[in-house]
């Protein structure tokens, strides 16, 4: 099915032209002029939606914006700036500024942004409220629980039926007093023998945090987590609260684990391995899991893994998958979603019609570009993914996805290095 692409029309004229290109036509953005914008992500409720990102200036600071639709994501305001202290962000793109909206008793939804700041004990993390509809932002203040010495991040968060945020973080809390650090990447896709074994030991320096941004309650519910791959968090029927994240398993495995908490957080099922991928690798894949709910109370999660070449000759590469669980105990066998090149940093979003949809970056020959799949859901819980190319082949890098109104918003990373800015897109079906 070929979508009707409604595409935004805020392009700041002072970024009419990146590296030659005509922005105006060929990639509708939004940006803070002068600056290299990243690491967007979205939130929405209904019509009204917000776009969250980092503006990084030359001397290297970034800080934290926000640009609020009301129209669903057909166009946005003019950024706002969130952050109060200049230059403290600490973003990429497994660890983007996050949104999450609650809704007002009258008027435009209270917007509340967390985000990964510098401290001089480590990175903490931030949370700022509009109650204006974005237009400003209150002081901002440190997430509690996050203050303690050592490096946190890669956190999502979600609202919460009380109207409370409810948010999980990676942290590494333990390692200054034990010594060394776990914030290490790779993307070789096989670990030796001898890393094995201390790959897992420095894995449980690692743990999964769960707090809400209103109270001090935050604690540990999971350790062994792969410390700079994505986490991510949804809420379902009844209050249930839905954690995913990468986990490592003997062996230097380190595939996609899930728990949920029935009473608001008070306490989390004991993780259950989603898919028995076998991913072995010392180092950290840079690639977390997404997860949405749709209206009959079903879990969606995607994430990438190693996968066997084309061919018995070729090289391993990435597969995007797709899984799904009624009772968050059990998951249905993964399904592969077609994607071009190697596929990484999955997004997902549930439709009007409440069908998943998923978007990611990919690099082909032609360099990264931006795709999408739309599901539909068939018998016995199965979807139908077909892929689309999404922004007219540009450059393109981690995507960001919302539904909103009738339609799903796409923002994602666009331009040349040091020029970036964010590109929008709206598609309905």
């Amino acid at each position: 099915m070929t979508p009707a692409f409604t595409r935004l029309v805020l392009v700041f004229a002072a970024l009419a032209a990146i590296a030659g290109d005509d922005v105006t036509a060929q990639r509708p953005s939004v940006a803070v002029q002068g600056r290299a914008n990243a690491h967007p992500s979205l939130a929405a409720i209904g019509r009204f939606a917000v776009l969250t990102w980092s503006a990084e200036t030359t001397a290297g600071g970034a800080d934290i914006f926000a640009a609020v639709s009301r129209d669903g994501g057909r166009t946005f305001g003019a950024p706002v700036r969130v952050n109060r202290v200049a230059g403290e962000a600490n973003v990429s793109g497994e660890q983007p500024p996050r949104a999450a909206l609650v809704p007002a008793a009258s008027g435009d939804p209270v917007v509340t942004v967390v985000w990964t700041a510098r401290d001089t004990a480590g990175t903490r993390l931030m949370s700022a409220r509009s109650t204006n509809g974005g237009r400003s932002f209150l002081t901002p203040s440190p997430v509690p629980g996050s203050e303690s010495p050592g490096n946190r991040g890669w956190h999502s968060i979600a609202s919460t039926r009380d109207g409370d945020i409810a948010a999980i973080w990676l942290d590494h809390r333990d390692v200054p007093s034990r010594g060394g650090s776990t914030a290490h990447s790779g993307h070789q896709h096989h670990a030796t023998p001898a890393a094995q074994a201390d790959g897992v030991a420095r894995a449980q320096l690692s743990q999964l945090f769960f707090g809400r941004v209103a109270n001090g309650n935050a604690r540990g519910i999971a350790n062994g987590v792969c410390y700079c791959c994505k986490t991510a968090i949804a809420t379902g029927r009844g209050g249930a609260i839905y954690a995913a994240w990468r986990h490592v398993y003997p062996g230097n495995v380190r595939d996609i684990a899930f728990a949920m908490s029935s009473d608001g957080g008070r306490t989390f099922t004991p993780p259950v391995r989603v898919s028995d991928d076998r991913w072995a690798i010392d180092g950290c894949p840079e690639n977390g899991p997404a997860i949405a709910t749709d209206a009959a109370g079903r879990i969606h999660l995607v994430w990438p893994t190693l996968v066997p070449g084309r061919t018995p000759s070729s090289e391993p590469t990435l597969g995007l998958f797709h899984a799904t669980s009624r009772d968050g105990r059990t998951f249905s066998p993964r399904q592969r979603i077609p994607a071009e090149g190697v596929p990484r940093h999955p997004q997902i979003a549930i439709d009007s019609q409440g069908n998943p949809v998923v978007a990611w970056d990919e690099e082909t020959r032609e360099g990264r570009r931006v795709a999408l799949a739309r599901g539909t859901m068939q018998g016995g819980g199965t979807v139908r993914f077909l892929r689309e190319r999404i922004g007219g082949g540009e450059r393109g890098v981690y995507p960001a996805i919302a539904a909103a109104g009738d339609g799903i918003v796409l923002a994602w990373t666009s331009g040349q290095a040091g020029q970036t800015v964010i590109a929008t897109e709206r598609l309905t079906p």
